[in-house]
């Protein structure tokens, strides 16, 4: 058997596989507040959330065939990069932000650190789009999904149709995101009176609840808003954060208060990746906050923190590692 028909054969056993799912049932976890995204405007299936898992691992995206999402956005690290602080894209270029983690899609409104994207349908567009990362066009994403043998197969049993558009890649990708739900960290078990924390978790989850809880909030581990984290502004980025966005001065240096879910594998921290160790961040917040017209209300009061008060707090935070989330095969690469 020649090369070629072996790989009609695999692709053969591949889309059998692919075409026995269709529905897909969105699970809201037990007292968690009902999504925003509406799911009526893109009805989830088996068959699309897989298609949009392997456009998300798929180079094809890049302009060079050499950067998918997954590229900045590991399973392992809860959807994020940690061996830099910027991400890189194409001919390794360096980017001006941290990849944002991603998990828990369906209850945001807006995306990116300055929330220039305002549905998760259009999301990868910003960095296909972006010169410094995937350096794309949909158009001509469409044009090369449509060339390959195995594509056009995959979009007509996930939307009835072999004629590839850049709406249903949007969509497929955006319904692969709906699925990274992180709701099974040891918080989440204690909250469902399971096991209980320790002395150090408990006492550090009442002083996060004091210190952090009204941007950090529960059971999402982010008020899903704009804050100005009191953050000196890194001279050779000179980002100012939503501003960019709006042009209005009293959005300058607020950016999007991300979630602290899986933080433990998240790192390096801030818009900037200024922050290696999760030390760094406390300390920031206690000794480090840059006084503005912006800066958010929660932090113009001095948070005063003993050094076993800090080390109870990321004790705390440690309690919000999901591994389920992390090494669930549903959510990984695939051939």
């Amino acid at each position: 058997m020649s090369n070629k028909s072996i790989i009609i054969v695999l692709i053969g056993l591949f889309i059998a596989s692919f075409s026995i799912k269709n529905e897909y049932i969105f699970i809201v976890p037990k007292n968690w507040p009902k999504p925003h995204y509406d799911f009526t405007k893109n009805i989830l299936s088996e068959n699309k959330i897989e298609l949009g898992r392997k456009l998300f691992y798929d180079p094809i995206l890049s302009r060079d065939n050499k950067i998918s999402c997954a590229s900045c956005h590991s399973q392992f690290t809860a959807f994020t990069h940690v061996d830099h602080a910027l991400s890189h894209g194409i001919e390794d270029k360096i980017g001006t932000r941290n990849s944002p983690a991603l998990m828990n899609l369906a209850w945001h409104k807006s995306f990116m650190w300055d929330g220039a994207i305002n549905h998760l349908d259009m999301q990868a567009l910003a960095p296909m789009s972006n010169p410094l990362e995937m350096d794309n066009k949909i158009g001509r994403v469409v044009a090369s999904l449509q060339q390959t043998i195995l594509y056009p197969k995959l979009y007509q049993i996930a939307f009835g149709d072999s004629i590839i558009t850049g709406e249903h890649t949007l969509k497929a990708i955006s319904q692969f995101m709906l699925t990274l739900i992180s709701a099974n960290s040891k918080y989440d078990s204690v909250m469902r009176k399971q096991i209980e924390f320790t002395v150090q978790e408990k006492n550090g989850f009442e002083l996060f609840q004091k210190h952090c809880g009204s941007c950090h909030k529960q059971p999402l581990f982010t008020n899903l808003e704009f804050e100005n984290d009191g953050l000196p502004v890194e001279k050779t980025l000179n980002d100012y954060g939503r501003m960019n966005i709006t042009k209005d001065a009293k959005d300058s240096l607020l950016f999007k208060v991300p979630t602290l879910r899986n933080i433990e594998f998240s790192y390096p921290y801030m818009h900037d990746g200024r922050f290696k160790k999760l030390s760094e961040v406390m300390n920031h917040y206690a000794s480090g906050i840059q006084q503005s017209k912006t800066l958010s209300k929660q932090l113009q009061k001095k948070i005063v923190l003993t050094s076993n008060e800090k080390a109870d707090i990321i004790a705390f935070l440690l309690t919000l590692s999901d591994k389920e989330f992390l090494f669930n095969p549903k959510y990984g690469f695939r051939n």
